[in-house]
């Protein structure tokens, strides 16, 4: 039987091991079981267990289960009930446990917390703790950009207007369009954010540092969104982001892409944020909307997005994140690259986008006389009329 067992026990898992053991003892009837304890040195509850699991099998057929109930080690926060309240205050030092924790200003790695938990009297290995992470509901997270600041009381009322007035100008076949500066770029073999497809180790060689100095010059992609149509005129800078570049560029889409596509148009809506080059404070950039609005006769309404709010402005999301995926991993070497990544960016919803390189200068710190600035034939919304106001198409 020593021999039988010794053969047999190394190859079975546990239960197994012990309806091995009570089927031996079993067969020997009375003094079986102390047999088999001198035969195995198996302690001799192990073996009546073996014996009742056999009778249970018997009674109520087989079991899938390996270990008793109640069997084996208990869970590390079982057998240490101050264990999950350590860990937590461990990981929001500042809600639910010290602020001066050890770890609030260094990672809250698995191992870092595990060597953390063993200095307070827990021994635990860094496993364990992940476990416990898991089943409490942790899991490794990101920050994310959902804070817009100080929320303007108007808020809301202002998107709704916004809507109003976009869903009036659309129902009548008048444009709508989103306008916006996207980030400057350095022109050069600079690193770009991003991966793309390339045989295995060859990546494309850039240089190690970004100094402006080494650049060919700064690219400065101002975009005009059209809503309805999820078309965009693109003109890539080469001077200053100013109100005169903002509006020739709006002129430019006009030009090329707006009057074909709205030939009885008599309005345009242009929704924009209220920082930039099309700010709502710089009065140059009525001053260009009123001789863009002589020159073409159409009534310009604008409305800005709250404080706070820029990102929820359309061309963002559906234009310029487009854009970002289609340059990743690629140095903008040249203009003439910055212009075709930008015109060949598509979407499978039908984006489509035409881009041009605006060479010209556009100097700064222009100031306008006060009669410059009342000859502006601006009307102001009575709901907060410095983010809604319409420029009429008087003569210059």
């Amino acid at each position: 039987m020593a021999v039988r067992l010794a053969e047999l026990l190394p190859r079975l898992n546990e239960r197994d091991r012990r309806l091995a053991l009570g089927a031996e003892a079993k067969s020997w009837g009375r003094g079986g079981i102390a047999e088999v304890h001198r035969a195995t040195g198996m302690a001799r509850s192990t073996i009546k267990c073996g014996m009742r699991d056999l009778d249970a099998v018997e009674s109520r057929g087989a079991s899938g289960r390996v270990r008793a109930r109640g069997g084996g080690r208990k869970k590390a926060e079982d057998a240490n009930p101050e264990l999950v309240d350590a860990l937590n205050s461990l990981i929001e030092p500042g809600t639910r446990g010290d602020p001066e924790s050890p770890l609030r200003w260094t990672t809250k790695s698995t191992r870092n917390l595990a060597r953390e938990l063993t200095e307070m009297g827990h021994s635990v290995s860094h496993t364990v703790v992940a476990k416990i992470l898991a089943a409490l509901g942790f899991s490794l997270q990101a920050t994310r950009k959902t804070l817009e600041g100080t929320q303007h009381p108007d808020r809301d009322a202002q998107f709704r207007y916004i809507n109003s007035l976009a869903e009036d100008f659309l129902a009548a076949g008048d444009p709508v369009i989103s306008v916006d500066t996207k980030k400057k770029e350095l022109v050069g073999r600079f690193a770009q954010a991003g991966r793309e497809w390339r045989p295995a180790r060859t990546p494309v060689e850039v240089s190690t540092y970004d100094f402006p100095s080494s650049a060919e010059g700064k690219a400065i992609p101002y975009g005009v969104y059209d809503i309805a149509d999820d078309s965009a005129w693109v003109s890539v800078g080469v001077d200053h982001d100013t109100s005169v570049f903002a509006v020739a560029t709006i002129e430019a889409w006009w030009q090329q892409m707006g009057q074909k596509k709205y030939p009885n148009a008599r309005r345009l809506l242009i929704t924009a944020d209220g920082g930039g080059s099309n700010g709502s404070r710089p009065w140059l950039w009525k001053h260009e909307l009123a001789r863009l609005s002589a020159a073409t006769g159409l009534e310009i309404a604008v409305c800005r997005y709250p404080p706070g709010t820029s990102k929820w402005n359309k061309i963002e999301h559906r234009l310029f994140s487009q854009i970002s995926l289609n340059w990743r991993g690629r140095p903008l070497e040249t203009y003439q690259t910055v212009v075709n990544l930008i015109a060949n960016t598509t979407t499978a919803a039908g984006l489509t986008i035409r881009c041009e390189l605006d060479p010209n200068l556009y100097p700064t710190k222009i100031k306008l006389t006060k009669q410059q600035k009342e000859s502006i034939p601006i009307t102001r919304s009575e709901f907060h009329g410095d983010w809604n106001y319409i420029i009429h198409p008087a003569k210059e």
